[in-house]
């Protein structure tokens, strides 16, 4: 009987983090794809709990909890957030204490370019952190009406040694929590603007948990000797 039940754990170049959405696509992907692993759904055990994967279509649905935020004052982390996006009129700032994910969100007015053309200094950014309580920032921007996007982010970690990561499934456990409660949906397509880029589809369910569908593609194979 093939197995469906994994270990799972993540590792940055400089310490352990407690969930990776990138890296349980792509243990998922592995298990579905090249392992030919027949089972409909797979269960991973990770020190965020249990989390599921199955297939749908050319999609991988990932099914990971969900985290809300609340709101914080600007004011606490003024520094982080000039050093962030400079002179950009804030729309929104909250926290999430269960990821220590600050989300900073951009006045409605601004277009995708704008979120794009930020080229914060990860090593500012830790440094201008006075509140030790943050492990990674999230900038978002609500999509345009006319735009196939209904918001668009991206996500900086050097407090976890990664200056800016291209597609984040941990991120948008609370995005999408964010962006149900703002948009009034619980179907949204994210798409986040790092130089490389991805989006997912994201479904917020009554249960307290989120799926996050996205595709993968294999760049690189070989074998590991130990």
């Amino acid at each position: 009987m093939e197995a469906s039940r994994f270990g799972l754990r993540w590792f940055t170049p400089t310490r352990e983090v407690p969930l990776c959405g990138h890296a349980t696509l792509a243990s998922a992907a592995v298990l579905f794809y090249i392992q030919k692993n027949s089972n409909s759904s797979l269960t991973f055990e990770t020190l965020s709990g249990e989390l599921y994967a199955r297939l749908s279509g050319d999609h991988i649905v990932l099914d990971f909890p969900m985290h809300t935020s609340t709101p914080q004052d600007p004011q606490e982390v003024k520094e982080l957030i000039k050093t962030a996006v400079g002179d950009l009129a804030i729309q929104d700032v909250r926290y999430s204490s269960a990821t220590k994910k600050l989300l900073v969100r951009l006045c409605d007015t601004y277009n995708r370019s704008v979120l794009e053309s930020l080229k914060p200094d990860t090593e500012s950014l830790m440094k201008s952190d006075s509140t030790g309580k943050v492990a990674g920032l999230i900038i978002t921007l609500k999509g345009n009406q006319n735009g196939n996007y209904d918001f668009y982010c991206r996500y900086f970690s050097p407090w976890y040694g990664i200056p800016e990561d291209p597609v984040t499934g941990s991120a948008h456990t609370v995005l999408g929590s964010y962006w149900s409660e703002q948009l009034g949906k619980k179907e949204m397509l994210s798409c986040q603007c790092s130089r490389r880029g991805g989006q997912l589809k994201i479904s917020v369910r009554g249960d307290g948990r989120v799926d996050m569908a996205g595709q993968t593609v294999t760049v690189l194979s070989g074998n590991l000797m130990l």
